[in-house]
């Protein structure tokens, strides 16, 4: 038995677009440890381009911004796998093609699609499929390491990620009433994922986060998903209601000597001597 003893478990996982996705790296993790992956991919096309990688499984279509294809999904997993021992929620959507860049010019419609699919999306699938959810099941969710910091270039995905944050805190609450399944989420630092090239200015972002990151190396996905394996097995059991950060030490690093050298130099050049 390995430590995180998922062997024998059956988890559900939603959000793999490719090779590249946190979700898809998460369940490699739990497949690893000998866990039963159950797949929930966005649309048949999308199913269609995973039919390689994601050859052998059982993959489901499920589009989240639609309650009844949440019903439907939940209904077909529940015939073949009476018992759920956790949910994987690695699902967010900005329409930025048709965002300004400026905060206050976010259309109503983008921002409650933004908040329907990300946040909650989380609601409705854990309800859906609490029928089958063992009593200690653990949900995990993929968040961002802070969303008190303004971003600019990740537009108003951070007050939907705020939120996101927040319904976990409440699902742990409102499932407590009677079960003992755990909700959190891992709050990820800046990833080089297909998701985050859409972003406009990201990669300049990402740039600055490696010289941040005290270790001079970005966050990988792979850390990401082990974070999320610990938290979806028994050994994180003292774990809920939370969301674990995962930055590599970045927001402790913000004041390293050299990056605030190379930032001011060319407002106080004396400082370059």
């Amino acid at each position: 038995m390995s430590f995180l003893n998922l062997e024998g478990k059956t988890f559900v996982v939603f959000g793999v677009a490719n090779k590249r996705s946190v979700a898809y790296h998460i369940a490699r993790v739990l497949e690893a440890h000998g866990a039963t992956v159950v797949y929930s991919v966005r649309s048949e096309a999308r199913r269609d381009s995973l039919d390689t990688l994601l050859e052998g499984r059982e993959v489901h279509v499920c589009d989240v911004a639609h309650d009844a294809q949440i019903t439907n999904v939940a209904a077909a997993i529940a015939e073949k796998h009476p018992t759920l021992h956790g949910v994987v929620h690695s699902i967010a959507f900005a329409n930025y093609e048709s965002f300004s860049g400026k905060f206050h010019e976010v259309s109503r419609a983008d921002f409650l699609e933004a908040v329907s699919v990300s946040c909650y999306s989380l609601i409705a699938i854990a309800n859906a499929l609490r029928p089958i959810l063992h009593e200690r099941a653990s949900v995990v969710t993929i968040s961002i390491s802070t969303t008190r910091m303004a971003v600019e270039s990740y537009g108003y995905m951070a007050p939907v990620k705020a939120a996101l944050d927040s319904t976990v805190v409440f699902l742990a609450k409102s499932f407590s009433r009677f079960s003992k399944v755990r909700f959190n989420a891992v709050g990820a630092g800046l990833l080089k994922t297909s998701a985050s090239a859409g972003i406009p200015g990201y990669v300049e972002n990402y740039m600055f986060a490696e010289r941040v990151i005290p270790r001079q190396e970005a966050l990988t996905t792979q850390e990401v998903a082990n974070a999320a394996a610990f938290l979806l097995s028994e050994r994180s059991s003292g774990i809920n209601a939370r969301t674990v950060v995962l930055d590599a030490g970045m927001g402790t690093n913000y004041f390293d000597a050299d990056i605030v050298k190379h930032a001011i130099g060319g407002i106080y050049p004396t400082l370059d001597s």
